[in-house]
């Protein structure tokens, strides 16, 4: 997956719904993750997994747009092997893996990938990992070890605060102002640090009503300001206003290109003034970031 630009939306599909699967290819998502987990009752998991590798048998990795990821089911539910060996002959772009505790848990899914890759002939670690790193009790006290955990399929990091309410028994995880509470907070900021400290893209959760779309563009705006890359996404209607809102503004770009020029200008300084601010290191790197982003996407 090197090489290829940041995904900043990411919508989930049921992945036993073929009205929703055949709507995929005009979606407008970056990659859209098939699910086999929470979005689908436990008698459909069979057709479901029938349904996900037909998809992804019919959709060469070649060139694919968007990318095909798969949300599989957790360890504890016995079912991670049965999905896997459905879909890996497809060769997926990557695995979401759900309630991971931690990195152990990636290592494990990593080595069943594997085996799986070499008996489909699919290119060796070519199948990416995205944990959502949260989502039980003790997933968030080992957020710090991803950074060291030498794991070469992690693609990124996301979140998420509805497991993790019903792990530790919470009746809600909006504080009185509506606003994530505080242990929800945490677990998202853990998540921002960890993802960055290991290298990898922080992704943002879900924004549960998707008929919201100014909450859910300033929301975006919030969180790609705070590091986030990209974000989750539960209906279609949401694509667009994540796209845009992981975008750098022309304003950014333009500033950027300002910053870049003042410190090119004075060669060997760590610092330069523009529009009456100091600027140093830290700033000319956040500059960087920008243009990079801008190339990657083609605008500015």
């Amino acid at each position: 997956m090197s090489g290829r630009p940041p995904l900043r939306s990411l919508l989930f599909i049921p992945g036993d719904s073929e009205k929703k699967l055949a709507k995929v290819d005009g979606c407008g998502a970056d990659a859209v993750i098939l699910d086999l987990e929470d979005a689908v009752a436990p008698a459909n998991k069979p057709a479901a997994r029938r349904l996900v590798a037909e998809f992804l048998a019919a959709r060469p990795r070649e060139g694919r747009s968007p990318q095909i990821w798969v949300r599989v089911n957790p360890f504890d539910t016995g079912l991670t092997l049965e999905d896997l060996a459905a879909v890996a002959g497809g060769a997926p772009d990557g695995i979401m893996q759900p309630k991971t505790d931690g990195p152990a848990d990636v290592a494990r899914l990593s080595h069943y990938l594997d085996a799986f890759e070499a008996a489909s002939g699919t290119a060796a670690g070519s199948t990416g990992i995205i944990p959502v790193a949260t989502e039980t009790a003790r997933a968030p006290f080992h957020l710090g070890a991803f950074a060291t955990a030498g794991l070469a399929r992690l693609a990124g990091l996301t979140w998420g605060a509805e497991d993790l309410a019903a792990a530790v028994g919470a009746s809600t995880n909006r504080g009185a102002d509506g606003e994530w509470a505080f242990t929800y907070k945490m677990a998202r900021s853990l998540c921002l640090l960890a993802a960055h400290a290991a290298g990898v893209p922080a992704i943002e959760t879900l924004h549960a009503d998707f008929r919201d779309e100014e909450g859910l563009r300033a929301s975006c705006r919030a969180a790609r300001s705070e590091g986030f890359t990209g974000r989750l996404a539960i209906h279609p209607a949401q694509v667009a206003a994540i796209n845009e809102s992981f975008l750098p503004s022309e304003a950014e770009i333009a500033f950027a290109r300002r910053v870049q020029a003042a410190f090119a200008a004075a060669p060997g300084t760590g610092t330069v003034g523009l529009d009456g601010k100091m600027l140093d290191i830290p700033h000319l790197k956040a500059a960087q970031r920008v243009l990079a982003q801008a190339e990657a996407f083609g605008v500015g």
